[in-house]
């Protein structure tokens, strides 16, 4: 197909260090997509990698027409590659998936047969979640269920990035430019019809996770800073108890003082008032700390990300 003509359907896929299962990722791709009889286009996002993954992306590019490739000046993460990747497809509809294979290909019929019923968003759920420890299963379904009891955006249960945007969604998020992104919440917090598609999560074809565990806290922590106040709420709850305590202990060092004077006096009232008072002033400054830096980097407007070389599209476009 041509790069002037629109296609029918647009796929991104965010591509960090996947060299070792791209090819296989690839093939099974666009062999369900060629079975659809749609017009569709595959933009890969090449986010900084360090192995061979830009070669075979070139590779596939020259291979399949239906292929674009974006390369980034450098690795801005796996939120701001999705993003560069959704700025760029031009689709009716658009579907978001990670290329280590345990987002499967087979599932995209579905997310189009519900789309064809009217539905704007669909978002894929994870019935099962394979080749993952129980820590990080268990980590991920508190998350996720905390993170839907403080926020008043309806986030759905263990779903990731695997989705459909129909191009009127699409469009709405194109004009969100919030610098630290939380796309599994920004989709839904744009509205629209909205449904769910479940499906097994695969293993990877290759490789380790990309999100380590310090990483999957900053995620954590950009989507709970990003669509709630419960933090700033629980700072100040934290604030009034300590308050409450500190004015018990207060009453009773008086009462020691005028009614029990054989009592040993010592430091350890003091000091149990001191440290709890410290402890939570400085978890507040932490908690307000986040979202004052969060507003610093809204304020800066730097660009989301870099696009080094875009191969495929169209030059006027």
């Amino acid at each position: 197909m041509s790069p002037t003509i629109a296609p029918v359907l647009s796929v991104v896929g965010p591509v960090f260090d996947e060299a070792a299962g791209l090819e296989t990722f690839h093939a099974s791709l666009i062999q369900v997509l060629r079975g659809l009889g749609l017009s569709f286009e595959i933009i890969y996002v090449d986010d900084g990698s360090r192995d061979r993954s830009p070669e075979l992306l070139r590779e596939l590019r020259g291979r399949d027409p239906e292929v674009r490739t974006l390369t980034l000046s450098r690795n801005f993460g796996h939120q701001l590659a999705i993003t560069a990747g959704l700025d760029h497809a031009r689709g009716a509809a658009c579907i978001v998936m990670d290329t280590d294979g345990q987002d499967p290909p087979g599932i995209i019929p579905e997310l189009l047969a519900a789309w064809r019923q009217g539905y704007e968003v669909v978002y894929a759920v994870r019935s099962s979640r394979q080749g993952e420890g129980w820590f990080k299963k268990l980590s991920a379904g508190l998350f996720y269920r905390l993170l839907r009891r403080m926020t008043r955006v309806d986030i759905p249960l263990d779903a990731g990035d695997f989705r459909l945007l129909d191009r009127k969604a699409l469009d709405v998020l194109r004009d969100l430019r919030e610098t630290h992104r939380f796309m599994r919440g920004l989709t839904c917090w744009v509205g629209f019809r909205q449904t769910k598609v479940m499906y097994a999560r695969k293993p990877r074809l290759a490789g380790d996770t990309h999100y380590p565990l310090w990483e999957m806290a900053r995620f954590a922590l950009d989507g709970i800073t990003s669509f709630s106040h419960e933090p700033l709420r629980w700072v100040t709850a934290c604030g009034a108890a300590s308050f409450l305590l500190s004015l018990a202990l207060g009453c009773w060092a008086l009462y020691v003082r005028f009614y029990n004077p054989q009592a040993v006096r010592g430091w350890t009232s003091l000091i149990v008032v001191v440290l709890l008072l410290g402890g939570l002033q400085l978890i507040g400054l932490g908690v307000v700390g986040e979202y004052l830096a969060r507003i610093f980097d809204e304020v800066k407007r730097r660009p989301l990300y870099v696009v080094r070389a875009a191969e495929g599209f169209d030059p006027d476009g």
